[in-house]
């Protein structure tokens, strides 16, 4: 889908001011946070793809308005809400609750050593998202190629920037998990990924791409629509 979220090639936002020697968590808070994320993926409430889109399903003004791990909230409250894991009653009340009292206590659970343990192996080990697939590999490092330009309705990687781009394969990294369809909860469908790089005047034109400049992407077959050349093809 479009939206806000997507803010590659975007400006109007001022310039990036960087904090030296930044924290990791700014407030114990998005520590509590970075430890939900974890367990509610192992719980099932969702996986990566669709997790990012709950974040781009928060409202406008809310997403821009709100930090990193605010997003990360967002996106659980979402999930829990859809899945039955949370009664939304229940949340306005005891968001209230602490609204009111902030220095009320956080309740307090046995540790799960299930749970524990799965967190210590994603968070050193990753949670990888290759898979095999029967689909034929369409392109070849060399290939000048486009990428498709559509609209989306659900959850995409296809960046606005790039949509009906022309770009050079770079790599070729493999058959992963497809966001696509992931994201949409419409299955894993594991399609061929690419690295595709981009002339800095194809992606923002000659007037305002700084000379000699290019940026790769990642791209998955589907996001491809053709190629427009391949080195040693005749007509």
């Amino acid at each position: 889908m479009n939206g806000v979220f997507d803010l590659g090639g975007t400006d109007g936002f001022g310039a990036v001011g960087p904090t030296p020697s930044e924290p990791v968590f700014h407030e114990e808070w998005e520590r509590i946070v970075f430890g939900l994320q974890l367990g509610c993926f192992a719980g099932g409430w969702f996986n990566i793809d669709s997790f990012r889109h709950g974040i781009e399903l928060m409202d406008p003004v809310h997403y821009l308005t709100s930090s990193y791990y605010e997003h990360w909230l967002a996106t659980f409250e979402r999930h829990g809400v859809a899945k039955g894991h949370i009664d939304a009653d229940e949340l306005d009340r005891r968001t209230q609750e602490y609204l009111d009292d902030p220095e009320k206590s956080l309740p307090v659970h046995e540790p799960n050593p299930a749970l524990i343990e799965f967190v210590d192996a994603v968070v050193a080990g990753g949670s990888p998202a290759t898979r095999p697939t029967d689909e034929p590999k369409r392109f070849e490092v060399g290939d000048v190629v486009r990428m498709r330009s559509f609209a989306p309705h659900g959850h995409t990687r296809l960046a606005r920037y790039v949509r009906g781009k022309a770009g050079t394969v770079v790599a070729y990294r493999g058959s992963f998990v497809y966001p696509d369809h992931s994201g949409n909860e419409l299955g894993e469908s594991p399609q061929h990924l690419y690295t595709v790089q981009f002339d800095g005047a194809e992606l923002w034109g000659e007037l305002h791409a700084e000379s000699n400049t290019s940026s790769t992407f990642d791209a998955w077959d589907p996001y491809i629509d053709a190629i427009e050349h391949r080195e040693g093809a005749t007509a």
